[in-house]
C-alpha cells in the first residue's frame, strides 16, 4: 500500500494537488461541501426512517434526498482523491485515515444492505416503521457522521 500511496504522490495529480496554491484548498471546500451534501441528504431520510419527523411521507422523501446524497458521495470520492494524492504517504500510514476508509466501506456496505431489505417495504413505513429499519437508519447515521468526525481529526492526529 505504501508503494502505491508513493506513486500516487509522484504523479501529475498528486504532484499538482501539492504544487498548486489553490487545488488543495479547492479540493478541502468541495470535500466539505460533498459531507454537507451526503449528511444533509441521507441524515434527513435516516432521521425520518428512524421515527423522527413523522409529518413528512417517506418515499418521497427518499426519493428527493437521495439524489443530494449520491451527489455529495461523488463529490466526496473526487475531492477526496485529490487531497489524498497530494499527501497519500502520510494518510496511508495515519490510523485514523484507515479507520474513516473501513467506515466509508461499512457505510456503503450497510446503504446497499437497507435498500436491499427495505426498498419495497418504504411505502408502508409511514403506518408501520419496523424496529430493525429504524435501528438501520439510526446505525446509517452514526456511521456517516462518525466517517465526517473523523475526516476533520485528521488534520488533528
Amino acid at each position: 500500500m505504501e508503494a502505491l500511496a508513493a506513486l500516487l504522490e509522484a504523479s501529475a495529480l498528486g504532484q499538482w494537488a501539492r504544487g498548486s496554491a489553490i487545488a488543495y484548498p479547492v479540493a478541502n471546500v468541495l470535500h466539505l461541501l460533498g459531507l454537507v451534501l451526503l449528511i444533509g441528504g441521507i441524515g434527513v431520510v435516516d432521521l425520518r426512517l428512524a421515527g423522527f419527523l413523522p409529518s413528512l411521507p417517506t418515499v418521497p422523501l427518499s426519493k428527493a434526498m437521495t439524489p443530494f446524497a449520491l451527489a455529495g458521495l461523488a463529490l466526496l470520492a473526487l475531492s477526496g482523491a485529490v487531497m489524498f494524492a497530494a499527501d497519500a504517504g502520510p494518510m496511508v500510514a495515519s490510523e485514523i485515515f484507515r479507520l474513516k476508509l473501513a467506515l466509508i466501506g461499512l457505510g456503503l456496505g450497510h446503504a446497499v444492505l437497507f435498500r436491499w431489505l427495505w426498498r419495497s417495504r418504504l411505502d408502508s413505513w409511514d403506518t408501520d416503521p419496523p424496529l430493525a429499519g429504524r435501528l438501520m437508519a439510526l446505525g446509517s447515521l452514526s456511521l456517516w457522521l462518525s466517517v465526517g468526525t473523523l475526516g476533520r481529526w485528521i488534520a488533528y492526529a
